[in-house]
């Protein structure tokens, strides 16, 4: 097996892991390409060309991987195309990062659903226990991303 088919072999399988966590097909796929193959900045046909795609499939899956802020759209220097890439910097902590404001909405959000329920509510006992998880999990994440961030500037 050559390196450029072992590295398509680990794309595909990390693209089926995020798959398996979630994430589309494509968007797993390109996302997983573009973590491991040694550029910096693609086209969209490069995407394509790298995956054995259509330009089509490229085009919906970097639309959902700029959406979920995975990826960063620019615009080509002298040309009219756009170029992708990774967020600069560490990238798993700038994506873990990003979500941090969603989950404060999303506590938001309960809390206003919170206060239409009666005090017996089932319902109101579900979003208490959702208010109660996401606000533990919003607090450990920005926690662990500041021991993320000591953890990568200890000396060894």
């Amino acid at each position: 097996m050559s390196t450029e088919e072992g590295l398509m072999a680990a794309v595909e399988r990390f693209g089926q892991t995020l798959e398996g966590a979630g994430m589309a097909r494509m968007p797993a796929r390109v996302f997983a390409y573009v973590l491991a193959e040694d550029r910096d900045r693609y086209t969209a046909r490069e995407l394509a060309d790298g995956l054995h795609v259509s330009a089509a499939a490229i085009s919906g899956a970097v639309r959902y991987l700029i959406d979920a802020r995975l990826l960063v759209r620019e615009r080509a220097l002298g040309g009219r195309g756009d170029i992708f890439r990774v967020v600069e910097g560490d990238v798993w902590a700038t994506i873990m990062g990003a979500r941090l404001p969603m989950m404060q909405g999303m506590l938001e959000a309960i809390d206003d659903a919170i206060t239409l329920l009666g005090e017996d509510s089932p319902g109101r006992r579900r979003l208490e226990e959702t208010r109660e998880f996401f606000a533990f999990t919003l607090d450990d994440m920005s926690g662990m991303l500041d021991r993320w961030r000591a953890y990568r500037v200890k000396p060894e």
